[in-house]
């Protein structure tokens, strides 16, 4: 059962969250200095509860499993925009808008939940002249793949999709530029390309890369998203439902692409949604919409959530991570979140 929030318990979670996205779009941004490879420290605290005071593990139609807060003595670590999972399960790349890269691995206890990242390093990106520390409206990093040796990234503001290669990808500059299709007048300034994913070859789109933006609108209203190749490349609109922006995606192991989206109004302050798209209406000119996996808002375990991905433990046990942006602001917390998808 749902735990109800008194009217000044909701009434202070809405004024937090008004003052931390005040603080992450009106106030500047201490950018973090990384021009070498930097060992971040971490500090992780695992909880196993996504409502206060609440056993409650099914929302929506996702299984809560846990999920971490962490910190660092450094102003290295915060900021992340997308996060993509190794092979292994445990190792992952980040980027975060600051222009930085991020990796690391997840740790589990002994029943195989969360307990913390470790191994935490960073270093801010190259652009293609081999400059880093840029400043963050030219390395807005936003979305990212892991294809075929290379690690893709998605820029906002400066709208592009670079290619580093990997591994390497922290002391290189990227190899070349991927053309997305979307015609650049359409992207807006800082509602760009937020997600970026690799489609599984044995869905309806073959191993195809996929990109959809956060807030670029066609007249009708819709969100600009486009195939980048094989047979159905091209571009293709999702479905906005106001107020909720998408922030990430990643796709299930059948094609459905799954999509993150986040909410801030004042009337009911921030929230998390997922939502899945069937991956056979996903064609040239199609306006897709889906299924709400879950629907989260202040009174659960949840910040300013901006990246997730798909990690696949056994065929029938599939997870979903997703973290969040802290924006550098002590009003806000990283966290890292995880869901399984019940058969």
């Amino acid at each position: 059962m749902r735990a109800k929030l008194t009217p000044a318990r909701q009434s202070l979670l809405q004024r937090l969250a008004g003052a931390a996205l005040c603080a992450a779009l009106f106030l500047p941004v201490a950018r973090p200095a990384a021009a070498d490879i930097i060992d971040v420290p971490v500090v992780n605290r695992a909880f196993s509860r996504f409502m206060l005071g609440s056993d409650q593990r099914i929302f929506g139609k996702l299984e809560f499993l846990g999920g971490i807060s962490y910190t660092s003595s450094t102003n290295l670590l915060g900021s992340i925009s997308a996060i993509r999972f190794r092979e292994d399960r445990e190792s992952f790349v980040a980027v975060l808008d600051t222009g930085h890269w991020l990796t690391g691995r997840i740790e589990r206890d002994a029943e195989g939940r969360l307990s913390g990242i470790t191994d935490v390093k960073t270093r801010s990106m190259f652009d293609r002249n081999g400059q880093d520390e840029r400043v963050k409206n030219r390395m807005d990093a936003e979305g990212l793949a892991l294809v075929d040796g290379e690690a893709l990234v998605s820029f906002e503001v400066y709208h592009r999709i670079d290619a580093y290669p990997d591994p390497g990808f922290m002391e290189a500059r990227p190899k070349r530029r991927i053309p997305f299709l979307i015609d650049p007048k359409e992207l807006r300034f800082n509602r760009g390309m937020e997600t970026l994913a690799l489609s599984p070859a044995a869905g309806p789109l073959g191993a195809a890369l996929v990109t959809v933006t956060e807030r670029s609108l066609d007249p009708d209203g819709n969100v600009f998203a486009a195939v980048l190749s094989g047979p159905r490349a091209g571009i293709f609109f999702v479905k906005r439902n106001d107020p909720w922006d998408i922030t990430d995606g990643a796709f299930l192991p059948n094609g459905d692409l799954i999509l993150l989206e986040r909410r801030f109004r004042l009337a009911d302050g921030m929230g998390m949604r997922i939502r899945r798209i069937d991956g056979d209406t996903i064609r040239p000119g199609a306006v897709v919409d889906g299924e709400v996996l879950i629907d989260a808002d202040l009174s659960q375990q949840i910040d300013n959530m901006e990246g997730l991905d798909v990690v696949v433990m056994a065929p029938d046990d599939i997870r979903i991570i997703v973290v969040s942006d802290d924006n550098h602001s002590i009003l806000q917390r990283n966290l890292m979140l995880e869901f399984r998808l019940p058969n």
